[in-house]
């Protein structure tokens, strides 16, 4: 097992060496931004944050399969791996700008599926490369699951049910992005100002952070553009596959 661990971490290294540095590479909240003695509120939100996916899961698995829902989650699981490892990501204000794909990942694979890829995609990533990173996992948990059950209920309002999502249009897929990575933002200064209260370098920090985040509004809508419309073009193939949601070719 050691020497498995081994190997994964020098193949991931040496293919992703000119993106990224091992040493220091962080997720979403800095170690140290919130003390030992308030972080049992991200216990707390973290417990809530994965009683729900449970129960979601549960009815997933119920109206679909348990194979479907497994490949689903793995694949979800390395997409996010794949998104905080691989993908490059830079230091601003109270943490890193990641490209974290989530109306992506619910487009794809769906609710279920998705919120169990962002559990074990950052406990991986946290594991094999930065384990100092870990105290943290309940407070990035909770910031990256919420908005991702907010993007599921705003998509049942704005997705007629007799609309695939691979006919979305822009406008709809630009509004589940930014209510993901507003969500992100949201979240990270809340933590923020939990952890070091309301001193103007730490408002200043925060505001830079979330000027830089909402960047990735700009790639995400049309990154989902472009996968939708290459699942449309190979509907033949993949429509009937239990490796993507259904609901990117059937009506809801």
């Amino acid at each position: 097992m050691t020497r498995s661990i081994y190997l994964f971490r020098k193949i991931v290294y040496n293919f992703t060496l000119k993106n990224i540095v091992l040493k220091g590479n962080t997720m979403h909240i800095e170690p140290g931004m919130v003390d030992a003695t308030k972080i049992a509120l991200s216990y707390a939100t973290a417990s809530a944050s994965i009683l729900a996916i449970a129960k979601i899961s549960y009815d997933s698995i119920k109206i679909t399969t348990l194979l479907s829902f497994l490949s689903k989650s793995i694949l979800a699981s390395f997409m996010v791996f794949v998104f905080f490892q691989v993908f490059p990501h830079y230091p601003v204000g109270v943490s890193e700008v990641h490209l974290i794909m989530g109306s992506t990942l619910f487009l794809l694979f769906g609710l279920a599926p998705a919120s169990i890829g962002l559990l074990l995609g950052l406990l991986a990533q946290g594991l094999l490369f930065a384990p100092f990173d870990l105290p943290q996992y309940g407070m990035n948990i909770t910031t990256l699951i919420v908005p991702l059950l907010a993007i599921s209920y705003l998509a049942k309002k704005i997705i007629p049910q007799d609309v695939a999502y691979t006919q979305l249009e822009y406008a709809q897929v630009l509004k589940l992005s930014l209510v993901y990575q507003g969500g992100i933002v949201s979240w990270v200064a809340f933590w923020a100002l939990y952890g070091q209260g309301f001193a103007m370098a730490n408002l200043v920090a925060i505001a830079s952070f979330g000027s830089a985040y909402m960047l990735v509004v700009i790639i995400e809508p049309l990154a989902d553009l472009a996968l939708l419309a290459l699942a449309k073009s190979y509907k033949n193939s993949f429509s009937s596959t239990q490796l993507l949601e259904k609901r990117l070719y059937n009506r809801g």
